[in-house]
């Protein structure tokens, strides 16, 4: 078997390990585990991490468009219309980019073997 690229697997939702089985049950929910090699997703917790990464590349990416829209020299119902735009945009950017960014994680999680920090004795 070949050694799969975990960000590959992660970007396309397919399970880390073998690359073949998909990785979703629903929009944000794991499978308990992959239909092709049996590997267990339940070991994978992407907590919050998901939500910080895309939150912070999208609003890096469309915060400047919320300062330059209220400066610009336009009647304000064409400022209100962009701002609603421009909040639709970032909502719709992020929904579509959280489960990508949320296998990536678990597919790094697993590759690398990742765990909680525990204390020695």
């Amino acid at each position: 078997m070949t050694k799969v690229s975990p960000i590959s697997a992660g970007l396309q939702g397919r399970c880390p390990t073998c690359g073949q089985g998909r990785v979703w049950r629903g929009y944000l929910k794991f499978k308990p585990a992959c239909e092709a090699c049996g590997q267990d997703f339940t070991q994978a917790d992407t907590a919050d991490g998901p939500a910080f990464f895309v939150g912070f590349f999208v609003l890096i990416i469309l915060a400047p468009f919320g300062f330059i829209i209220p400066m610009a020299d336009q009647p304000i119902w064409w400022k209100i219309l962009l701002m609603v735009i421009l909040a639709i945009i970032t909502i719709v950017v992020s929904l579509i980019l959280l489960p990508i960014a949320k296998s990536l994680l678990m597919a790094l999680q697993i590759a690398n073997k990742a765990e909680q920090a525990r204390f020695e004795d």
